[in-house]
């Protein structure tokens, strides 16, 4: 799959959504542009939404409109995500962060922002990177420094697959799942 969305040594940025604004994805363009501007990278966006013009219009600006794939719905998302070597996720809000779960169970770190439920599932310089909304600055430079360091590349890789194998896998979740509702229906 990496040969078929990037050349050579170029690193790839996944991003998912559904391209609301909650989701920033001019943002993600911005953090592409800070880590193309000293990494050979390419943005692959998958989805769709009312925000995708501007995403487009916002690489058009900052002459990076080249490397950016979008690739609207795809049918094996995990493949996709599988083949980056960072998820981006800068979302205003995350009620829990699953795009971010499925990111970093196919061992892909996550770069994001430190809001809404996203922290509960992302341990920042651990799995991944988190950062204030909007600060795609700091984002960009701790990307960098990741891509550039293979082994806490690897680390983090490694860490955000096993926070997702036992953290939250379903043989951990779903009994906490049932346990609630037993809680729920035996209360008066």
């Amino acid at each position: 799959m990496r040969n078929c969305l990037a050349y050579g040594d170029e690193a790839i940025l996944v991003h998912v959504s559904n391209f609301r604004p909650v989701k920033r994805v001019e943002d993600v363009v911005k953090i592409y542009a800070g880590v193309r501007a000293r990494k050979h990278a390419r943005l692959v966006m998958v989805g769709d939404g009312p925000d995708r013009a501007a995403a487009l219009r916002t690489a058009e600006e900052l002459g990076v409109a080249d490397g950016v794939l979008f690739l609207g719905a795809v049918t094996d998302v995990a493949a996709v995500i599988a083949a980056g070597d960072a998820f981006l996720l800068p979302s205003a809000g995350e009620s829990f962060g699953l795009a971010a779960l499925e990111a970093m169970a196919c061992g892909v770190p996550v770069v994001g922002a430190s809001a809404g439920g996203l922290p509960e599932v992302v341990r920042d310089g651990i799995d991944g990177i988190l950062e204030a909304v909007g600060d795609t600055g700091a984002m960009s430079s701790r990307l960098i420094a990741l891509l550039e360091d293979r082994a806490a590349w690897n680390a983090a890789r490694e860490a955000a697959m096993e926070r997702a194998r036992n953290t939250f896998s379903t043989e951990r979740i779903v009994p906490m799942y049932e346990a609630a509702y037993a809680a729920a229906l035996a209360a008066p």
